[in-house]
């Protein structure tokens, strides 16, 4: 199982001649939620504080102006909680072009299971890969198979799992936000299994088997399809590895910006990893790196069981 922390964060690209500092992202991220975050400076001298503003930030100064600029990372610029009022003064502090700029993320545990922060994407699947290590140790049991935990730190700059995957690994299983959205089908409650990101589907029986694993426990779950989305599997399949994918996701509302889960989501999914950590390999071919064409996997090619009368209003697979 492989999850990223996400990059969500700006390394700063000029010192300004007003002592403030041009911004430029790191991941995908709209300017328009950095407008008026807090953020933490690394400097070879230190930590400074700041904050994200819009070029045109008081409405007593720029009046409607504040309104009618664009959105856009052209249109922000950092000030920091220092003595800086020209780019000298910047220098002086120690800070230089391509620092890293963190954005402080600003959580909310609230008491009906709510949780709302910046980057839910994607420390929210860190804990659910440690709480399901946790289950298992507490609960003495152990994999059926060597099972390798992975945690990247570059997933969102695309290169996350390019290179850490042994080749005795036969399946990866993603962990990453689902994308609750109109348009979409991820959900806040239950495991959102992904069929399919920009990069294409996933492996048929991979993801048909964390499907069957959620209706046999009663976890709630639902499937979608990300359009502009990709994860750590798409690395790894793009660096060679030859390996089966899945993306099992909790749902995010708003990701990338002031995102929102509910717990329930991220119990669900840490449930789904714990049981299919635990579940008996089912296809055994995939324990040679070499097979012939013996054990080859197929899908199910059988008609479906459906018979129409003429009472019929609503067919169903099981109608007769």
């Amino acid at each position: 199982m492989v999850d990223g922390p996400s990059g969500t964060g700006c390394p700063f690209k000029s010192l300004k001649e007003n002592g403030r500092l041009e911004l430029v992202l790191i991941g995908h991220w709209s300017a328009r939620f950095a407008e008026g975050a807090r953020t933490t400076i690394f400097s070879e001298n230190g930590a400074y504080t700041g904050t994200i503003l819009p070029l045109k930030a008081s409405g007593y100064t720029f009046n409607e102006g504040i309104d009618t600029l664009p959105v856009g990372w052209d249109y922000v610029e950092l000030r920091v909680d220092a003595y800086s009022k020209c780019s000298d003064d910047l220098a002086k502090l120690g800070v230089d072009v391509g620092d890293i700029v963190a954005i402080e993320p600003g959580q909310e545990f609230l008491d009906n299971g709510f949780i709302i922060s910046r980057h839910l994407d994607n420390k929210a699947g860190v804990a659910i890969m440690l709480a399901a290590l946790k289950a298992m140790v507490m609960a003495g049991k152990k994999p059926t198979v060597d099972i390798f935990w992975l945690f990247t730190i570059a997933e969102e700059t695309g290169h996350g799992a390019t290179s850490i995957l042994t080749p005795e690994i036969a399946s990866l299983v993603a962990i990453d936000n689902g994308t609750s959205a109109p348009g979409q089908n991820s959900d806040e409650f239950g495991v959102t299994i992904a069929m399919a990101d920009q990069t294409g589907p996933f492996d048929y029986h991979l993801t048909s088997k964390m499907a069957q694993l959620s209706r046999d426990n009663d976890i709630k779950h639902q499937k979608d399809i990300f359009r502009y989305y990709r994860s750590d599997a798409a690395a790894a399949i793009e660096a060679g590895a030859d390996v089966r994918t899945a993306l099992i996701t909790f749902g995010v509302d708003a990701s990338h910006g002031y995102e929102r889960i509910h717990m329930h989501a991220l119990r669900s999914v840490a449930e789904l990893c714990t049981l299919y950590a635990l579940s008996p390999v089912e296809i055994q071919r995939d324990a040679k790196e070499f097979s012939d064409l013996k054990g080859f996997t197929t899908q199910p090619t059988e008609d479906a069981d459906q018979e129409l009368t003429p009472d019929t209003e609503e067919p169903g697979p099981d109608t007769h």
